[in-house]
């Protein structure tokens, strides 16, 4: 298994942008935006196994997974 699917990986349409944004949370603040949602999720993964890379680079402990921690039903609750 890639160290990168203990991320969750977040594509969700924004009203705002007209676009769809890509994010993963947890690793990194930001990400990715496109008009295609399945090339905004390529992109994104690519972006998370760049992230992990630089966090192994700079020797830095990578953040605590996200998948498997019912994220989805966690950010339901906040809203």
């Amino acid at each position: 298994m890639k160290e990168s699917a203990r991320y969750v990986k977040v594509v969700e349409w924004s009203d705002e942008d007209q676009c769809y944004v890509g994010s993963c949370p947890g690793l990194f603040l930001g990400g990715c935006h496109g008009d295609d949602e399945r090339d905004v999720f390529e992109e994104l993964c690519v972006i998370v196994e760049e992230t992990i890379d630089l966090y192994h680079a700079d020797g830095k402990p990578l953040p605590p997974p996200t998948s498997g921690c019912d994220l989805a039903n966690r950010l339901h609750d906040v809203a």
